[in-house]
């Protein structure tokens, strides 16, 4: 917005902070929060620990995102407050620091405006995250196992509860696959559009010649079931398999055989669940997940059919998405949005907001395409 004032560029983002909160209704927010206080000082709620904490995550939610916006608002007022003493002062020090708050506030508002395209049948939902390596051998095993590490730590830099179902460890380094859930509301919303296929190229460590490998690592993610979905499941059409927990290297991590596997035939879908202590908690999760993913087939195929009634072809977004350069150069670039970051240590690191904010504009402009 070079070349416009200040104060002008102020009033646009006050104009596109008053829409945002008219598409997030602040006084329905609050009437949850009032409503979700009261659910949480109840002695009761203790008894039943699942439905607690989803009201503590929930209420930690809007508590943040109510924040949020009346902070931003606040700010606003502060940066033009700042402005003014400015130009009555003629104080290049307080202009300057006016403009980085402006340019901050450009970056805060934008990012919440992301929020108010989340409006998918399923976007407020938790999400499941599964990471599968495909080819590349030991190196897919390792670059699985970043993966992992990088949306956990995203996670963790947002505050967003998270929770490991079950991970398959390979022989030599890195894991074969692993679930994992992101307990936090518009999870699911966030990250599906980081559904597909990662590639990395480096210099394999593994590689005692010191060779540029490549190596792919694949990604699920599906929304959290709740009580209102129905998701019909034949109990004769589940293989279930017991058997013992495990870590890396083969080291036992439960005594008895609690870890749980289930296989739904019809589909091929295989879920599995070993971090519970007990075999039926354990088959209670995988069931869970195994809902999740049959939820989200039958979407896809509703979805399918409603491109081919409609005459249009069916997308294929959620294949090769991003590529994670490391040599010869550093790079990593999203093949959809163009986004482009070259500190690919922070990336890893799970400093990929960047990358998410686009695509959530990206989907939404082909969703309405």
């Amino acid at each position: 917005m070079a070349g416009i004032e200040p104060e002008e560029q102020l009033k646009e983002l006050g104009s596109t902070l008053s829409s945002i909160e008219q598409v997030l209704d602040l006084d329905t927010m609050r009437r949850d929060i009032a409503e979700l206080r009261e659910q949480s000082a109840d002695p009761d709620l203790w008894s039943d620990q699942e439905r607690a904490q989803a009201v503590t995550r929930r209420l930690s939610y809007l508590e943040s995102e109510l924040n949020r916006v009346e902070g931003l608002r606040q700010r606003l007022e502060d940066a033009a407050t700042l402005y003014e003493m400015a130009r009555e002062m003629d104080d290049a020090d307080t202009r300057t620091e006016a403009d980085e708050e402006l340019a901050a506030l450009h970056k805060a508002v934008q990012q919440l405006e992301v929020r108010t395209l989340m409006s998918g049948e399923y976007d407020a939902r938790e999400a499941l995250v599964t990471i599968n390596a495909q080819a590349g051998g030991v190196d897919a095993a390792d670059w699985a196992e970043q993966l992992q590490r990088m949306y956990l730590r995203w996670a963790e830099r947002h505050g967003y509860p998270t929770e490991i179902y079950d991970t398959s460890y390979a022989e030599e380094a890195g894991i074969k696959s692993t679930t994992f859930a992101v307990k936090a509301p518009y999870a699911y919303g966030t990250l599906r559009g980081e559904h597909g296929t990662h590639r990395l190229i480096r210099i394999s460590p593994f590689d005692n010649q010191g060779r540029r490998q490549t190596s792919f690592a694949g990604l699920d993610v599906v929304p959290v079931v709740e009580q209102s979905d129905h998701v019909e499941i034949d109990e004769s059409e589940l293989r279930i398999d017991v058997y013992r927990s495990s870590g890396p290297g083969g080291q036992g991590v439960n005594t008895t055989d609690s870890a749980v596997r289930i296989t739904h035939i019809p589909s091929g879908i295989v879920v599995s669940c070993q971090n519970e202590r007990s075999q039926l908690q354990n088959k209670a999760t995988a069931m869970n997940v195994l809902q999740a993913k049959l939820l989200e087939r039958k979407r896809k195929e509703e979805a399918e059919k409603l491109s081919e009634l409609r005459g249009e072809g069916t997308t294929s977004w959620g294949t090769q998405i991003r590529n994670y350069v490391l040599h010869p150069f550093k790079i990593v670039k999203d093949l959809r949005t163009g986004v482009e970051v070259g500190n690919t240590s922070a990336v890893l690191d799970g400093d990929i907001d960047e990358f998410i904010e686009a695509e959530i504009r990206w989907l939404r402009q082909q969703e309405s395409a």
